[in-house]
């Protein structure tokens, strides 16, 4: 019987993939709305387990900018039954390990154990996520915490320069091109009720996704889960269905309205630091996380900047010694989108590099892609791709993110058969449309001249 791999949210149990030919996946449908993925594998003794809700920086107003991120800090520091070191001792004690991750479209709460241990890292996992005390003491101590790590941000380069590139493609005063953790302003002033408003507006059983993968019973987590979030409070009506998945817009290259050219007329956005190297980002907005050219993207950038074989490398580095580290990049959003160019290099040299970095992509339009590059390029990303699910972790989060974004299962076959089904004209012809699509330059490094 042929598997329906597309996720119905009406449908309480769906078999994703039947073990014939790999790991057993089954979607279901919990009270509440709750939806449960998971990926039965008997061959490890571990098993990783992640609580996502699709609520991110993108999300917040302006004025409470950096709250998703305080929530999640604050879902670590205690709960009617447990205290901060408790919640720590919890994973310590069993060698396993947790930690969490705010990002712009999504929150993940997260634990890798022991299969034996699955329960417990469950039963920890829901009471943070039911059952915060969200004390106030604690949003003062953490408040620090987190003012401490945007400083360190600053400190580094590589991690100011990425943020602000992200703020300046999208758009600086959007909710995308907000800052995820907030600023210093942000975090400064926000107050024990915008943590409580936050955490009651989106912490909520439709929101819930749980995606768990290793040595388990679906059935079981299944009953598990339902009865600790029961535990915690939650709304469980056996009818509810899953809040709708965030819209998606098919994003093309390039998008009307937006200034774009070639890479060295692009205006630099300066971040002035006392360094040795001016660190550059380059590029501009592109497709979103759902579009067809998605696997056209991967090649490209695998080819442009995505190794030491990749173009980039070869022509600017090894070829002509002006850099160490240059690459190409992008980041894909349910409704946005952007591609870029990193390279670090001493200030004298940063318009040599810029003008060659621009020119690699033009050479592509122009030139088209060899047989070899495309074969290399095949091989690094199914490598990878089969490298990178070698562990339950990735696995875990790549359900998270075939249920947040796609909705829709894929194999890793289907992954690997749709990469090559992408052909050198659809890597030329994408090339041709980023060619012209730069908008944005950020430098950070010291003053020029």
């Amino acid at each position: 019987m042929p598997l329906d791999l597309t996720f119905d949210d009406a449908a309480r149990d769906q078999l994703l993939s039947d073990g014939t030919a790999g790991p057993l996946v089954r979607r279901s449908i919990l009270p509440g709305g709750v939806r449960l993925l998971t990926e039965t594998d008997r061959s490890v003794r571990s098993a990783t387990v992640g609580l996502w809700l699709p609520v991110g920086s993108r999300d917040e107003t302006p004025a409470h900018a950096g709250s998703t991120h305080a929530l999640e800090h604050l879902l670590f520091k205690g709960t009617d039954r447990r205290s901060a070191l408790d919640i720590a001792t919890a994973f310590d004690e069993v060698g396993g390990e947790s930690n969490a991750v705010t990002a712009k479209e999504h929150t993940l709460y997260h634990g890798r154990v022991r299969s034996a241990d699955l329960p417990l890292a469950l039963d920890v996992l829901t009471d943070m996520v039911t059952s915060s005390t969200l004390a106030p003491s604690a949003l003062e101590t953490e408040r620090e915490v987190i003012l401490e790590e945007l400083a360190m941000a600053q400190d580094d380069p590589t991690d100011s320069g990425y943020e602000e590139f992200l703020a300046q493609v999208l758009g600086p005063d959007t909710p995308m091109g907000r800052p995820v953790g907030g600023t210093v302003e942000s975090v400064s002033a926000l107050t024990d009720a915008d943590v409580r408003a936050h955490f009651s507006e989106h912490y909520r059983s439709g929101n819930l996704v749980v995606t768990a993968v290793g040595d388990l019973d679906h059935d079981a987590v299944a009953a598990q889960l339902t009865d600790r979030l029961a535990a915690g409070g939650w709304s469980l009506d056996e009818s509810a269905l899953p809040f709708a998945r965030r819209p998606a817009l098919e994003r093309t290259v390039p998008t009307e309205g937006t200034t774009r050219g070639s890479a060295s007329a692009v205006p630099t956005h300066r971040l002035v630091r006392p360094l040795e190297q001016t660190h550059i980002y380059l590029g501009g907005p592109s497709i979103g996380a759902t579009s067809e050219d998605r696997h056209a993207m991967n090649v490209l950038m695998a080819i442009l900047g995505g190794g030491m074989s990749s173009r980039l490398f070869q022509h600017i580095r090894e070829e002509r010694g002006l850099v160490y580290t240059v690459y190409s990049f992008s980041a894909a959003y349910r409704d946005a989108g952007l591609f870029g160019l990193y390279a670090a290099c001493r200030p004298s040299r940063a318009e040599q590099v810029v003008e060659m970095m621009g020119a690699e992509l033009e050479a592509m339009r122009d030139g088209g892609v060899t047989d070899d590059e495309m074969r290399r390029a095949l091989g690094q990303i199914t490598g990878a791709l089969a490298l990178g699910l070698e562990d339950t972790a990735s696995r875990m989060g790549r359900l998270g993110s075939l249920e947040l974004v796609q909705g829709r299962y894929s194999t890793v076959d289907e992954a690997v058969a749709r990469m090559a089904s992408v052909s050198a004209e659809d890597v030329r012809d994408l090339a041709d449309r980023l060619a012209g699509s730069f908008t944005t330059r950020v430098d950070v490094g010291p003053e020029p001249g």
